[in-house]
């Protein structure tokens, strides 16, 4: 255990190097004078641990003696007593202790979720005031949900991290405005195509071989769904997840209802919607809901889902052609994501037979955007017929058709807009 907590407590003999600077990490500098525990939630491998990292490192210039921070993986197999017994987590602490001679004032707990009960230890060293501040990450939102984590009411703080934003990605390249982008227009488009492929997991897209970001990204995709779906939800069914998880990976941004999925599938629409809220949980989907000013008109209608990173839907899904209509979709919904966009909805009339990608909220006003890779004679009057007939219906004052690399007035209220400004000068 001495040389695990070694290898894992680089900070002991110098900061953290190498690191992609994360804008959330702002965010929760700010917090750290808070007394509650924080949680840092977020799809596997989106870069968690590297802002436990990116923290230490602030800590240790603020005048924290780095000894006094303790970091512990703790899926790593040495700390498997601990999995059994939160208690023995004190042990590690201790030994710890032993090795550096100062006592831990920060400690951080990386995928925290391997440990039993882990709630029973977090609330007992909050309580007890044992250390200044807990941090503690987790890949599985059933973390906040149980009926353990209830013992920590009101003692928690928790954000959540995405895969590489397009603007962190531009940041780390020098590119901080839309004046920056546009003296390197031929740059912003080569990553932006590189995210439509193989999206922006940070140590994907750190690596310049394609066949090793693939293989990356299949090892990803199979810890997400047996380690942070089945065995945190305890689903029975492996074979019913994987093809579940399969087809909606392959259906980006389609519309669907569990009905239809369960005959897909041949299961049963209770069991469908149990999988794919664990999906959900596991931060590998999301599912955008019709938009409606009724929530029984959301919950009754059908759904679309979007997926946490477009590498996976490369990587993993079942398809003959490259559809870059839906991979673009998809990356702008991420975007939203990123940018902290939170209320999101696709909306469709029925009766009229008119559709719109997406309608958001921000700062308090919604705005119907539609996506389109790139919009042609063939398509304009598609692309701009529900979005138009979505602004007069909602009374909108904003409306964008997104695009990769075009701008355009289509009327008064919509512009086409290309991806990069949309994300500076939009949201």
């Amino acid at each position: 255990m001495e040389k695990i907590l070694i290898l894992q407590n680089k900070h002991w003999f110098s900061e953290y190097k190498g690191i992609i600077p994360r804008f959330l990490l702002t965010v929760l500098e700010k917090k750290i004078s808070l007394k509650e525990i924080q949680i840092i939630l977020g799809v596997r491998r989106s870069g968690k641990s590297t802002l436990f990292k990116l923290l230490i490192n602030s800590l240790t210039k603020k005048g924290i003696r780095p000894k006094e921070i303790l970091y512990i993986n703790i899926e790593d197999p040495v700390y498997i007593d601990a999995w059994k017994n939160s208690k023995n987590i004190y042990s590690i602490i201790e030994t710890a202790e032993k090795i550096t001679g100062q006592k831990i004032k920060y400690l951080f707990l990386d995928e925290i979720q391997s440990v039993k009960n882990w709630e029973s230890f977090i609330k007992s060293a909050y309580d007890m005031e044992t250390f200044k501040k807990i941090f503690i990450t987790g890949s599985n939102s059933f973390l906040l949900k149980s009926d353990y984590s209830k013992l920590l009411s009101g003692r928690y703080v928790y954000d959540t991290v995405y895969p590489l934003s397009f603007k962190e990605i531009l940041s780390y390249k020098g590119l901080n405005s839309y004046m920056d982008i546009l003296k390197e227009t031929p740059l912003v488009l080569s990553i932006t195509e590189e995210l439509l492929k193989y999206g922006s997991f940070p140590e994907v897209f750190k690596t310049d071989d394609e066949e090793l970001k693939r293989s990356q990204l299949l090892s990803y995709y199979e810890t997400i769904l047996f380690k942070d779906c089945l065995e945190n939800k305890k689903l029975k069914d492996i074979k019913l997840l994987e093809n579940l998880s399969l087809y909606l990976i392959s259906n980006p941004a389609t519309l669907y209802s569990y009905n239809s999925i369960s005959r897909f599938v041949d299961s049963n629409e209770n069991t469908v919607r149990e999988y794919i809220n664990s999906l959900e949980k596991a931060f590998l989907f999301y599912e955008v809901k019709k938009f409606s000013y009724k929530i029984k008109e959301q919950i009754r209608n059908n759904k679309k889902a979007y997926i946490a990173d477009n590498g996976l839907i490369n990587a993993i899904a079942f398809k003959f052609s490259e559809n870059k209509g839906k991979l673009f979709e998809n990356l702008v919904f991420t975007e939203f994501l990123k940018n902290g966009i939170k209320e999101i909805y696709y909306y469709q009339n029925r009766q009229n037979k008119k559709e719109c990608d997406f309608v958001i909220k921000k700062r308090g006003n919604y705005i119907g955007i539609q996506v389109s890779y790139e919009l042609t004679d063939a398509n304009i009057d598609r692309e701009t017929k529900g979005i138009s007939f979505l602004m007069d219906e909602l009374s909108l004052k904003e409306g964008y058709i997104v695009t990769f690399n075009q701008e355009k007035n289509i009327d008064k209220k919509i512009k086409a807009v290309p991806f990069c400004k949309f994300l500076f000068e939009v949201i």
